[in-house]
């Protein structure tokens, strides 16, 4: 389960980056279907995780595996849990 915080960076990164509302960003939200994203957005996404995080995402395959808001909670969360210095920066 996502923590509130990482929610938070995660909903910022798409009301910042996709000029979305908060209120239309809850975890069942398919990024393509439902937030009507493409290609380019994910690589923004990816470019926005990267920087609120600190770190590279250029070799991640999980990043493939995202569909859903949800998902991308849960790949932040992971991130945080195996580099555990990220989350001071997760917190800016």
């Amino acid at each position: 389960m996502a923590t509130e915080s990482t929610i938070q960076l995660v909903n910022q990164i798409f009301i910042d980056k996709f000029e979305l509302d908060a209120s239309a960003l809850t975890p069942d939200k398919k990024l393509f279907d439902d937030l009507e994203l493409d290609s380019l957005d994910i690589v923004d996404l990816v470019s926005g995780l990267q920087h609120s995080l600190g770190i590279s995402l250029r070799d991640n395959k999980e990043l493939l595996q995202i569909r859903t808001l949800q998902d991308v909670y849960e790949l932040v969360e992971k991130l945080l849990a195996e580099h555990p210095e990220l989350k001071d920066m997760a917190r800016k």
